[in-house]
């Protein structure tokens, strides 16, 4: 039975009643493009740097292997899209949204992420290294072995998400409710879990990754 859904405020992106639709061009370094569309097209194995996106909507895009180091991203919505093992590095992300999209590998170290959503879309191996997150939610997603090490987080919502196997360390969980997560094992350090909050099923887990024996 699905879990009922708390609420987090995340600032949506902000996006006129209507948007025209955007030709495809190649991309390069310090690319500007706002106000529109891009559905479709293939971004495939390019490399562009310091690209600005404001105000867009990719329906069906695909950016596979596609590197946007230091990319910033505001008031944008990504649905159906493939970023499978797109490079995001270093990237400034606010008011955006990610759905339904097929993300495995999706490089997001060093980035800044504010009010973000991340929602039904397979997103295993992701990789938040050394990332910077306040406001952000991930739901109904599917994570397992992705990596939050060495990140901040700051008002993180993980909402029915499979994080098996996802790395945490030498990252702080405090406030982080991972009860409605699914995970046979993760790995965090007992001194990153203080205040974290887990289900009574998931305490068996912990029981087994720290090494102790739990007496019926």
């Amino acid at each position: 039975m699905s879990k009922k859904k708390k609420t987090m405020a995340i600032e949506a992106p902000i996006l006129p009643i209507e948007l025209p639709v955007l030709e495809q061009t190649e991309l390069q370094s310090h690319a500007f493009f706002e106000m529109g569309i891009i559905q479709d097209c293939v971004w495939d194995g390019q490399q562009a740097r310091k690209v600005i996106f404001d105000k867009i909507i990719f329906k069906n895009v695909t950016f596979t292997e596609t590197a946007l180091n230091e990319v910033e991203l505001t008031d944008v919505i990504f649905d159906k899209c493939d970023l499978s093992n797109a490079d995001f590095s270093d990237a400034i992300i606010h008011r955006t949204v990610f759905k339904n999209c097929k993300m495995i590998g999706m490089n997001l170290t060093g980035a800044t992420l504010r009010n973000m959503i991340w929602k039904d879309n397979l997103a295993d191996y992701s990789n938040f290294r050394m990332s910077d997150m306040k406001q952000v939610s991930f739901q109904d997603n599917s994570m397992g072995k992705s990596d939050f090490s060495f990140a901040k987080l700051q008002k993180l919502e993980l909402f029915q998400c499979q994080i098996d196997q996802a790395q945490f360390s030498n990252t702080k969980l405090a406030g982080l409710d991972l009860s409605t997560c699914e995970f046979n094992g993760i790995a965090v350090a007992p001194e990153d879990l203080k205040d974290c909050v887990i289900s009574r099923e998931q305490a068996y887990v912990f029981v087994a990754l720290f090494g102790l024996i739990l007496k019926e």
